[in-house]
């Protein structure tokens, strides 16, 4: 399983769904993670509504082996209900 996230670092949110990615990675629960700081690589909301196929308004934006998660709290969700944590 590899995990991707948008979002900003100045984001309590995106940072909270990187060390949940990092928690996870060390625990061996997931492959890996990729975090993509969107001011920096120059991705826009825009950008990720093609990939997820539908509008987001709020970051982070979580991508469970390429599937749409949501947010941070749709990705916690999906941690626990899958026995990950």
């Amino acid at each position: 399983m590899f995990v991707v996230i948008f979002g900003r670092m100045s984001c309590p949110f995106c940072v909270r769904a990187l060390r949940l990615a990092e928690q996870l990675e060390g625990a061996g629960k997931i492959e890996g993670y990729r975090y993509v700081d969107m001011p920096k690589e120059g991705v826009t909301k825009e950008d990720i509504a093609k990939t997820a196929g539908k509008p987001v308004y709020t970051v982070p934006q979580v991508f469970v082996d390429q599937a749409h998660i949501g947010g941070f709290s749709e990705f916690d969700h999906y941690v626990r209900t899958q026995g990950l944590l």
